[in-house]
């Protein structure tokens, strides 16, 4: 019988000629860069822009300090204390962030009381130029986040969070931090200079 010979093997070569793209195909569209994201909308609850209140501040960038702050829990059963550390004129920035902070964790905006030491939260100063009655009315309410002068602690009462900024370089922090503490249920947020903080608190806050 004749042999029939093998046919041939054809290997395909490992750098064999590379495939270009039918002419006329239409090349792959660039997926488009995101632009600027749009401004969120005011969070509900915060004090927010009535017929003639002010907006409250817009959101700022978390800083470090505020997303990683001290904690220090009483020996007793009392409030913790964290401490934001802050320059005087940026511990009313401080504060903002923190109670943003506790807005997005869901705190109920009624829960936060926000003291300044130094100059008052613009949402105070605005609010009281339509008088105290109405000033501590909306603070009887508790609907939403209130803001006062460390002046005005022993007329507050007390709700489960307060937070305080430490916004004047003089001695009014060594008196309002205890009384803040007293009006604090659950936690105090003390937001400025840590060596004033402490001397007023106690160290190692």
């Amino acid at each position: 019988m004749p042999l029939i010979p093998e046919e041939p093997q054809i290997h395909e070569s490992a750098q064999g000629p590379r495939v270009t793209p039918a002419a006329g195909r239409t090349a792959q569209t660039p997926r488009p860069v995101p632009g600027p994201r749009p401004a969120a909308a005011p969070r509900p609850g915060r004090p927010g822009p009535g017929p003639a209140r002010p907006t409250p501040p817009a959101q700022r960038t978390h800083s470090p300090a505020a997303q990683t702050p001290a904690t220090r829990s009483k020996p007793s059963t009392g409030p913790q204390i964290q401490l934001i550390p802050a320059p005087a004129d940026g511990a009313l920035d401080a504060a903002g962030e923190a109670v943003d902070l506790l807005l997005d964790s869901g705190r109920t905006p009624g829960d936060i009381l926000v003291l300044t030491t130094g100059e008052l939260h613009p949402w105070a100063a605005h609010e009281l130029s339509f008088g105290e009655d109405a000033y501590w009315a909306q603070h009887d309410a508790r609907d939403d986040v209130f803001y006062a002068g460390a002046g005005a602690v022993g007329r507050a009462s007390a709700r489960p969070v307060v937070v305080v900024a430490v916004n004047a370089d003089d001695d009014a922090a060594a008196a309002a931090l205890p009384l803040a503490l007293g009006r604090a249920e659950a936690l105090l947020i003390a937001c400025g200079d840590p060596q004033r903080i402490n001397a007023a608190l106690g160290a190692g806050v």
